[in-house]
C-alpha cells in the first residue's frame, strides 16, 4: 500500500506549468532584446561562448529537481505491516450504469458525472464500512472488489467512463447477480446493493435478480437518474447528438417504472436523482438505518518512509545543474554534445 504522508503538498505541482511558462516568456523577452541590438546571427558570432542549449538544459535540470523535491516533502510511504482489525460497519456494493445514455445532460453536468459526484460524497461519509463497485452496460464487470480502502474507491470512481464497457445496453440483472456474489463471505453485517441507472434498454431479468438478492438478505436500492421526458445524447467533442440508423436523434428517457419494480423486488428504496442533493440524503439515511455489526478489515498499521531515495536523486540533479556552465567550456570543445 503506497501513500503520501502529506498529500496536501502535491498541490505545489500546479506551480510547475506556471514556472515553465515564465521561463519561455523570459527566453522570448531575451530574444527580443537581442534583436533590438542588431542581427541575432551577427551578434552570435560576437558571443561564441554563449550556449542557448546549455541554458535550456540547466533550466530542465532545475525543473526536474523542483519536481522531485515536491514529492520528497509530500512524504512517500509504503505500508509494511498488515493487521486485521475489528470494525463496526456494513457492506455496500455499488452498481453504476456506464451506457452511452448516461452521457445525457438532463441533470448537470450529465447523468454519469452526477452519479460519480453523488457516490464520492456518499463514500466521504463511510468510516468502518466496506464498499465495492461494479460498472455495467450490456455486460457487468467488477471495477473494485469490496474493500475499506476509500482512497482507492474514489480513485477508481474518477476513472469511470462509458468506454470501459464496449457492449452497449443496460444489463441490470447481470450487475445485480455479480454484486450479490461479491460480498465478504461469513460476515453478519447488513449488506446492500445500490444501483444507479437510467433504466433504459433494460434487457435481462433484473426483477428476478433483485428477488434472489433479497432472499439472501441483501437490500437493493435503486437511484433513477435522468428525466422521464427524455434528453438527447451529446457526442463528445462536438455540438452534435447521437443518431439511430435512420438518422434520427436518439432521445433517452428515465424508465422510472422499471426502476421502481426492481427496488420493490429487492426490498429496497427507489429515489430519483436530480440537480439537488435529495437522492444523496436518501441514500445516506438508508445506510444509517442498516445494522452495523463487527467485521474484520485488513489495514496497514506501519509505514516506511521512502523519501530518502528521491532526495538523493534531487541532490544529484542539483549538483549536475551547478557543475554545468551556461557557457561553452573550451576544455570540452572536442565534444559536440552542445553544438
Amino acid at each position: 500500500m503506497f501513500r503520501f504522508a502529506h498529500p496536501e503538498f502535491l498541490y505545489l505541482l500546479f506551480v510547475l506549468p506556471a514556472l515553465a511558462l515564465f521561463y519561455v516568456y523570459a527566453c522570448l523577452q531575451k530574444r527580443k532584446a537581442i534583436k533590438r541590438y542588431g542581427n541575432p546571427r551577427l551578434l552570435a558570432e560576437l558571443m561564441p561562448d554563449v550556449s542557448v542549449k546549455r541554458q535550456h538544459l540547466k533550466f530542465g535540470l532545475s525543473f526536474m529537481a523542483i519536481t522531485v523535491m515536491i514529492f520528497v516533502i509530500a512524504g512517500p510511504q509504503f505500508g509494511t505491516k498488515l493487521e486485521t482489525v475489528k470494525r463496526q460497519g456494513v457492506e455496500i456494493m455499488v452498481c453504476l450504469d456506464v451506457s452511452n445514455s448516461m452521457l445525457a445532460e438532463d441533470v448537470s453536468p450529465n447523468r454519469l458525472e452526477k452519479a460519480k459526484q453523488m457516490l464520492s460524497k456518499l463514500t466521504d461519509g463511510f468510516t468502518d464500512d466496506k464498499v465495492g463497485m461494479i460498472v455495467f452496460a450490456g455486460d457487468a464487470f467488477t471495477q473494485l472488489p469490496i474493500t475499506s480502502d476509500y482512497i482507492s474507491a474514489k480513485m477508481f470512481l474518477s476513472s469511470i467512463s462509458p468506454s470501459m464497457v464496449s457492449t452497449q445496453g443496460t444489463a441490470i440483472g447481470a450487475a445485480l447477480n455479480l454484486a450479490a456474489r461479491s460480498f465478504t463471505p461469513n460476515e453478519t453485517s447488513d449488506k446492500a446493493i445500490i444501483v444507479i441507472t437510467d433504466g433504459e434498454n433494460h434487457e435481462d431479468d433484473a426483477v428476478g435478480a433483485a428477488k434472489a438478492a433479497a432472499e439472501k438478505g441483501i437490500h437493493v436500492d435503486i437511484v433513477g437518474i435522468g428525466d422521464p421526458k427524455g434528453s438527447p445524447i451529446p457526442i463528445d467533442g462536438s455540438n452534435n447528438f447521437m443518431k439511430d440508423n435512420e438518422g434520427n436523434v436518439v432521445v433517452t428517457k428515465l424508465n422510472e417504472q422499471m426502476c421502481k419494480e426492481i427496488a420493490a423486488a429487492g426490498n429496497g428504496m427507489y429515489v430519483r436523482a436530480d440537480n439537488t442533493n435529495s437522492a444523496l440524503k436518501a441514500l445516506q439515511n438508508e445506510v444509517e438505518k442498516m445494522n452495523k455489526t463487527e467485521m474484520d478489515s485488513k489495514v496497514y498499521s506501519e509505514y516506511d518512509e521512502h523519501f530518502q531515495s528521491l532526495a538523493w536523486i534531487a541532490l544529484v540533479i542539483l549538483v549536475l545543474e551547478v557543475l554545468l556552465l551556461d557557457r561553452k567550456n573550451h576544455a570540452f570543445k572536442r565534444f559536440s554534445l552542445f553544438k
